[in-house]
């Protein structure tokens, strides 16, 4: 179920996810934890920098670097544009939950950020995308090394700074889903 759908299941379910409490655990198939945290992210990207890359989706592996940069350079400073309050203390909060417990997260993979600065479609050549995954390597290591306030997710809410490594991971390696060598 991608993002978009759990939202609007979740609408049209009501309290359906609460209904199920802990039983809504045993329908989800966990992902390795431990493939959930900044050094394994690194190590994946640095094999990535040495192959031929090319996507399976909309976006080409620039556009797919630049974005997820984006994401985690926002968490530093703001995002520049947020759902309503009342989204993310109620369905934000709840597709977070969710996508944490399965240790994964499924969204569109065409969706920009709000308001964020638009992706390049042109053709990307060889330098743009390690330029792009230099600046999302970069991204992860500072965001790694932060220790400021962490800015509101424009869905999610607030998040610890935990937490936002694990929306960080899950939203980099369902992006990578479309990335191939």
């Amino acid at each position: 179920m991608n993002r978009r759908q759990f939202i609007k299941a979740s609408i049209v379910g009501g309290g359906g996810i609460v209904g199920f409490g802990g039983g809504a655990l045993l329908l989800i198939d966990g992902a390795n934890k431990n493939e959930l945290n900044i050094d394994f992210a690194l190590n994946k990207l640095a094999a990535l920098s040495h192959e031929n890359l090319m996507n399976t989706g909309k976006w080409n592996p620039q556009q797919i670097f630049t974005h997820c940069a984006q994401s985690i350079e926002y968490s530093m400073s703001e995002f520049p544009a947020h759902k309503s309050s009342l989204f993310k203390g109620t369905i934000g909060k709840l597709a977070f939950t969710a996508f944490s417990q399965q240790g994964r997260m499924t969204h569109n993979l065409s969706e920009p950020i709000p308001g964020a600065q638009a992706l390049s479609f042109k053709l990307a050549s060889n330098i743009d995308v390690q330029i792009a995954l230099n600046r999302l390597k970069k991204a992860l290591i500072e965001f790694d090394e932060y220790q400021g306030l962490i800015a509101p997710h424009f869905a999610y809410g607030e998040l610890t700074k935990k937490e936002y490594e694990l929306a960080h991971l899950m939203h980099l390696y369902n992006h990578l889903q479309e990335v191939k060598s």
